[in-house]
């Protein structure tokens, strides 16, 4: 099982890095490169479930211009906490 885990990490990797528009390219493709090595397989479905929505959907949520579906927010917050620090690379 560890090996299908790594797989799947590395394929949510590339998603989250392959979005169709660059800020979200950059947004979710560092998230994921800093969190999905660690995440279990639960923290995993909640990810590939973000994954599926639009873009535009997933930068209101985290810019707070609409609050995330329930089944998202845990997530989304990860994603603002990550996304508004100030030490970048």
């Amino acid at each position: 099982m560890p090996k299908t885990l790594d797989i799947r990490r590395k394929r949510l990797i590339f998603r989250a890095w392959h979005r169709g528009t660059r800020e979200a390219d950059l947004l979710l493709g560092r998230f994921a490169d800093a969190h999905v090595p660690g995440l279990d397989s639960q923290g995993l479905d909640r990810f590939e479930a973000l994954l599926t929505e639009n873009d535009p959907d997933i930068y209101d949520w985290i810019t707070e211009r609409q609050a995330p579906p329930p089944g998202h927010d845990a997530v989304v917050l990860l994603l603002k906490r990550f996304s508004f620090k100030t030490d970048r690379r």
